[in-house]
């Protein structure tokens, strides 16, 4: 949404911006990255190809920035989920359900980034696989933290360190997450967020 107290120019400017962005998502997930002209681009948004080299130098920035931006948005949603009042087991839920929910709405960046990062050039991604773990790695220190409150309060015992936890329950998402997008009618994300969760806070062996 337009930021209303920005002036007429700027929200403009933020506009040109956007619809440059999701014109570049639509042909890199359509074509790939190596095969899509700024040109194409311009013209994907309707826009002179001048006007794209205002906002951005070349095809590179353009897909550092689309890619900054989703993951940012990742990352304030799953941030958000673990937040408020809720005790820490209804954290971790919204956290499960929220993620799942980012990702198979989000499929074509997904799919595009997964693509490209395998078989990108270094010059396409110096600098941006650290940012994004940059950013991974804050969202995991609060993460951390919900099992960190939990084992404070005793409702949970110290079984791990709790950023060991946290990488853990990530991890199994990302596991969940990657077999649903290799095929989403086999291996669907699970509905019930206790169905991953449970994994973690029941353990497998009998007492």
């Amino acid at each position: 949404m337009e930021n209303q107290s920005l002036p007429r120019r700027e929200r403009e400017k933020l506009r040109q911006r956007q619809e440059i962005l999701t014109a570049t998502l639509l042909l890199f997930s359509k074509k790939g990255y190596h095969n899509v002209s700024m040109r194409e681009i311009a013209a994907k948004a309707e826009f002179a190809i001048g006007t794209l080299y205002k906002f951005f130098r070349n095809k590179e920035e353009l897909y550092k920035a689309l890619i900054l931006e989703q993951a940012d948005r990742f990352h304030e949603a799953v941030t958000e989920a673990i937040g408020g009042n809720a005790d820490e087991i209804d954290k971790l839920r919204t956290f499960i359900r929220v993620k799942g929910e980012i990702f198979r709405s989000n499929m074509t960046t997904i799919r595009l980034y997964f693509a490209e990062t395998r078989g990108a050039s270094l010059n396409v991604m110096a600098g941006l696989d650290l940012e994004i773990r940059e950013r991974h790695r804050n969202f995991l220190l609060s993460l951390a933290s919900v099992f960190e409150h939990g084992m404070q309060q005793k409702h949970f015992r110290p079984i791990a360190a709790p950023f060991h936890l946290a990488v853990a329950l990530d991890s199994m998402t990302n596991a969940f997450l990657s077999l649903w997008l290799e095929d989403p009618q086999r291996y669907p994300y699970p509905e019930e967020p206790d169905t991953i969760l449970n994994i973690l806070l029941e353990g497998l062996v009998n007492p």
